[in-house]
């Protein structure tokens, strides 16, 4: 009997996934009749229009990789757009060939990590201790919280320099790293998550013994892996795209990331065009591979959390 029954929840269950796949993609299509409307001729307008950005937008992106693939000479001459002399890896031979450019993305991916792990951790914490906890101040905190968001980053700097330079962090990971992992817009994207939780489930926690500790660890973060998954792949890409702080509290190129590294490649004949182009491909790569990797997760919390400008 049990091995009777084993099909017939196997197939029960794929034909649930098959239903609930047809009515997102049906939702979908009313969402996007909502949006644009329901004439054909405005969707394929809406349509064209999205070309024509996408174009417009991967149009540097086409002549920085075919940039890179020219010769150094060529690469130089104003209004060149196809190699004339032919392709070639000499720039990204001379790139790899630069034993610090494998240093400096190593740097990044230490340093983009720690910034992603700390900020999630801290964004989290304050984040549910906004949402589901009553304390003294709490409402003075999200206020500044909120402010702060306001604040241009810019403004930070020269203070922020001054900590670290009193605290002897510069040309340190930890000089590079702490000042970033402070994000009050993550702070209040979470709240607003944390916000929608039903207050049932924690109470009944709360009834079973669980304290606050257990209630973060155990119910709130699992329920919010999205969120959090999102969060972490904005906050990953802004710091490994980072340049302005980098290069203000680093000068030993043993600590430089990579955006601050590709700023330095210069030879005794001036900027090298095609070996810029190559090794801004190169960089670009791990980004690459975290967005086929996340794709859905990005789109999602795009939509999500409105990070779309980000």
């Amino acid at each position: 009997m049990a091995v009777e029954t084993l099909p017939r929840s196997l197939s029960a269950a794929a034909a649930g996934r098959r239903s609930a796949a047809q009515q997102a993609r049906a939702e979908n299509r009313t969402l996007t009749r909502l949006t644009i409307g329901p004439s054909p001729w405005v969707r394929a307008a809406a349509l064209g229009a999205l070309v024509v950005m996408a174009v417009l937008w991967l149009l540097p992106l086409a002549w920085g990789a075919v940039t890179s693939f020219k010769h150094e000479a060529e690469a130089a001459l104003p209004a060149s757009w196809w190699p004339a002399q032919g392709w070639t890896l000499d720039a990204y031979r001379q790139v790899l060939g630069n034993s610090e450019l494998l240093g400096w993305m190593w740097n990044s991916l230490v340093v983009a990590v720690l910034v992603t792990a700390l900020t999630v951790l801290i964004s989290a914490m304050a984040a549910f201790a906004f949402s589901q906890t009553v304390f003294k101040g709490r409402g003075l905190l999200q206020f500044l919280t909120v402010a702060s968001i306001m604040m241009p980053g810019q403004i930070l700097i020269v203070p922020l320099f001054k900590q670290m330079q009193a605290m002897g962090l510069v040309d340190t990971f930890a000089g590079i790293v702490l000042p970033q992992v402070v994000a009050p817009v993550m702070v209040f994207i979470l709240k607003r998550f944390f916000d929608a939780i039903p207050g049932e489930l924690l109470d009944a926690a709360r009834i079973d013994g669980a304290g606050t500790w257990r209630l973060f660890w155990t119910i709130v973060l699992p329920l919010s892996k999205s969120i959090l998954v999102a969060v972490a792949i904005f906050v990953f890409i802004g710091a490994w795209n980072n340049f302005l702080w980098p290069f203000i509290v680093t000068t030993d190129p043993q600590f430089m990331t990579l955006p601050v590294g590709l700023s330095t490649v210069k030879n005794a004949y001036g900027v090298q065009y095609a070996q810029n182009m190559a090794s801004a491909m190169i960089a670009a790569l791990p980004l690459l591979v975290v967005f086929m990797l996340f794709q859905r997760r990005i789109v999602q919390g795009v939509a999500t959390t409105g990070m779309g400008g980000q």
